[in-house]
């Protein structure tokens, strides 16, 4: 090793499998939510998770259709989101439903509290994913959509599509 460099003496060095430490793998997401309520604002929060409810997240089976966030004594809390109990665990599953914690800062679970208070919007979450090693929600402050909003949201995606599919077929 004498008489190398320093890059020469680290390029000698057996390489190690690097995974990207911020990789997002998405685990579910809200379709729903997107559809029913015009977004005004995301955020990102962790989780407080068990252990078996981590290994049935990574593997996907998690639902949060009707679920939403609620906020009680300072803190916030995710409520009606389904993780299924994990196949290989035994005691340690916890019910499927329950309130689970967010982490989120004081001034962000204030922010979104007086703006649900003082608007009459609401906070949902929009997917759960893997950020690393740890399970991260995407919430969002949100307003609710009238019938002739999402009519309109529908006709614009569709003559999209067809502007699109004219473009691909060179009809124009």
């Amino acid at each position: 090793m004498r008489g190398r460099s320093e890059a020469e003496r680290w390029d000698m060095l057996p390489r190690m499998a690097t995974k990207a430490k911020d990789a997002v793998r998405p685990l579910a997401s809200n379709r729903r939510a997107r559809h029913e309520y015009q977004v005004l604002e995301t955020f990102e929060a962790g989780i407080q998770l068990a252990g078996t409810e981590v290994k049935s997240a990574r593997e996907g089976r998690v639902q949060l259709k009707d679920s939403y966030v609620e906020f009680k004594d300072g803190q916030a809390f995710l409520v009606g989101a389904h993780i299924s109990p994990y196949s290989h665990g035994n005691r340690e599953n916890k019910e499927p439903e329950r309130v689970r914690r967010l982490l989120l800062k004081k001034r962000e679970i204030d922010r979104l509290f007086g703006r649900t208070q003082l608007k009459g919007l609401t906070v949902v979450p929009l997917s759960l994913y893997l950020k690393g090693n740890w399970v991260k929600v995407e919430i969002a402050l949100v307003q609710g959509k009238k019938l002739y909003d999402k009519r309109e949201a529908e006709k614009t995606r569709e003559l999209d599509r067809e502007a699109e599919a004219a473009v691909k077929s060179n009809q124009w």
